[in-house]
């Protein structure tokens, strides 16, 4: 360990690969996420279809998040994100092949974003142990800022190029290009060999699977900050949720950018762009500031540029304000993790850290686009969009509010 302690990210092979793997298939799954909409409605012309794929992208969550967190927790989770991504490849896959047949439904579309899915949420309860057995805890902050901002590189690239390849070929060409990702994905992660991707307790005798999910969420529960941090995570895809959700009914009724207008583009590249500068701010942030006292100041900067992004009128402005509050969205959402993972023992990382995702992208994320687009209908877009920021600011509510009464308690017992 002390090796990889003094070692940069760079010079960790284990790192590497699986920074690879990430980035390799985070190309892939951004060119799917706009090709699968495209081909269900190509096939069925079906708004309320194209928004059940949409939906099969988080239900995994509720229904699977406490399970994959107990499977990643009891097996060798190297085996388990190789396994996942080779079952990803094949039910992509099915889909050309389907199509090639002749024989390709919307039905199976369907199914195959509901189990790709499922079979991602099971592959990210093996990454939050696996991480910080390759680059040790110290450096968690600087790895998971690497790997999201990866990730939100790949991803802006592979929103740009999805039209072009489905142009050029087809949806259906497009999602073959996304199995083979995930192939190379499995290869690059079949080279980590320096990590023992074993959980802690594997040698031991295990609990019972309903005891094992328990014990999960009672240390979570149990442990104030994290509880808290929890609590600040949910509230923070609730926003999360909101402003994606929303952004196209934004930019026409607010911004008077409408439909065939490329400047739509623009908002949503601003958007995830921000999280490029967040991944690269974090790090810095964290060597002057705990996660905790780092969130004390973020969050009520990410309310202010809310409030400047649904009140003006001008779409510069709005695009500016945008990228800046998708950094401070990036960093919040990124320390969380990163402090989760610090203070899990190693036997429990991907119990803690499932329920946390499925607390925000399983709840937070629907739910904000849910109450969003309610509101946006029985009031205005403005208020929908205020929601995003309603919910940032309680956010900074809580963090201050704990802060406050750990103050007070120092007081009075000095």
């Amino acid at each position: 360990m002390s090796t990889i302690q003094a070692s940069p990210l760079r010079q960790i092979s284990g790192f590497r690969n699986f920074w690879l793997s990430r980035a390799v298939s985070g190309l892939g799954s951004a060119i799917t996420t706009v090709a699968l909409p495209v081909l269900v409605f190509q096939e069925s012309r079906s708004p309320l279809l194209v928004s059940l794929v949409a939906a099969a992208g988080t239900l995994p969550y509720l229904a699977f998040g406490l399970i994959a967190g107990a499977v990643a927790d009891r097996t060798d989770r190297r085996t388990l994100m190789i396994v996942t991504d080779c079952l990803s490849a094949l039910s992509l896959a099915s889909i050309p092949a389907a199509w090639a047949l002749g024989i390709l439904t919307v039905t199976q579309v369907v199914v195959v974003a509901f189990l790709s899915s499922s079979l991602s949420l099971f592959f990210d309860a093996g990454v939050y142990g696996f991480v910080p057995d390759i680059v040790g805890k110290d450096k968690l902050t600087q790895a998971n800022s690497a790997i999201y901002g990866a990730e939100t590189v790949v991803r802006i690239a592979g929103n740009a190029v999805a039209g072009v390849l489905i142009a050029l070929t087809s949806p259906v060409g497009t999602l073959a290009l996304d199995a083979l990702s995930f192939a190379c994905s499995a290869l690059f992660i079949r080279a980590v060999t320096n990590v023992a991707s074993r959980p802690a307790d594997s040698g031991s005798k295990r609990p019972g699977f309903r005891e094992s999910v328990t014990e999960g969420l009672r240390f979570l529960a149990g442990h104030r900050t994290l509880r808290t941090m929890t609590v600040v995570g949910t509230l923070q895809s609730f926003s999360g949720g909101a402003i994606v959700g929303q952004l196209v009914v934004f930019a026409d009724r607010a911004l008077g950018i409408h439909g065939s207008d490329g400047r739509i583009g623009l908002l949503y590249m601003a958007w995830s762009a921000g999280g490029i500068g967040g991944s690269l701010l974090l790090p810095r942030l964290r060597e002057h500031f705990d996660a905790f006292q780092l969130l004390l100041g973020v969050l009520p900067i990410g309310a202010l540029l809310g409030l400047l992004v649904v009140f003006t009128t001008d779409w510069r402005i709005s695009l500016v304000a945008l990228a800046a509050w998708g950094t401070a969205y990036l960093v919040v959402l990124v320390n969380t993790m990163t402090y989760s993972q610090e203070v899990t023992p190693a036997e429990l990382q991907g119990r803690v850290n499932t329920t946390r995702r499925m607390l925000s992208s399983g709840l937070g994320v629907p739910l904000g686009a849910l109450v969003a687009s309610s509101i946006t209908v029985s009031v205005g877009i403005r208020a929908g969009m205020g929601m995003a920021v309603i919910s940032i600011a309680l956010a900074a509510v809580v963090v201050w509010v704990v802060q406050l009464r750990r103050l007070l308690s120092r007081v009075s017992e000095a």
